[in-house]
């Protein structure tokens, strides 16, 4: 009887165990799978770093499909990008992150209209968010919709009034639309935060005729 209570325990606490010691190998594994994808990236090998990743692959991770998304994004297979970028958006659902990830297959595809479509989903869930502003305003001033462009600038520009890019920005939307009174008082103003800007110092010309 009492040989059978120690089997017993000795069963219980190899089964108690089992799990943990599986999951520490387990997680070394994708370390060093993420370890030699690293190197793998920062030596151009884009395939063979994807390829590491996917030795093991786990459907509900979210970081190995984030991970997947940017590394065939970067090998050009711009489909298979967007399809792991879409699970770790699942995954994740409330998450800026692979949403940023997820526009740049759709921009290496010419779908802009879809890359709009995600920074204003961005914008949604996170509405100060000024890397999204930003983009999609530049995207909006290179299709020569300066209306809807000084629209995200002057956000920016309200948020953090003397940033450098949102300023700069804002400035050419504003000699655009033909308001060259305050394209001029914005230009000034970048040229305070870069006083030899070329950009800033050809718009405060063009402003001042």
């Amino acid at each position: 009887m009492e040989i059978l209570k120690k089997t017993i325990i000795i069963s219980l606490l190899f089964f108690l165990f089992r799990p943990a010691a599986f999951a520490q190998v387990n997680f070394s594994t994708i370390q060093e799978a993420f370890s030699k994808s690293y190197v793998l990236e920062k030596q151009g090998n884009y395939k063979s770093a994807a390829d590491q990743i996917k030795v093991v692959y786990q459907e509900n991770s979210y970081e190995i499909n984030l991970r997947l998304g940017w590394l065939n994004y970067l090998a050009g297979n711009f489909n298979e990008s967007i399809s792991f970028y879409k699970k770790s958006m699942a995954l994740m659902p409330y998450a800026d992150e692979p949403k940023f990830g997820y526009i740049f297959p759709l921009a290496a595809m010419g779908s802009w209209d879809k890359v709009i479509s995600v920074y204003n989903e961005i914008l949604a869930n996170s509405p100060h968010n000024t890397k999204a502003m930003y983009y999609l305003g530049t995207i909006y001033y290179n299709r020569g919709q300066f209306d809807k462009a000084i629209l995200n600038f002057k956000q920016i520009v309200d948020l953090y009034p003397f940033d450098y890019d949102g300023l700069l920005m804002y400035a050419w939307s504003n000699l655009q639309l033909g308001k060259k009174k305050d394209a001029k008082i914005l230009f000034q103003k970048v040229l305070l935060n870069k006083p030899k800007d070329a950009s800033a110092l050809e718009g405060l010309s063009l402003a001042s005729q």
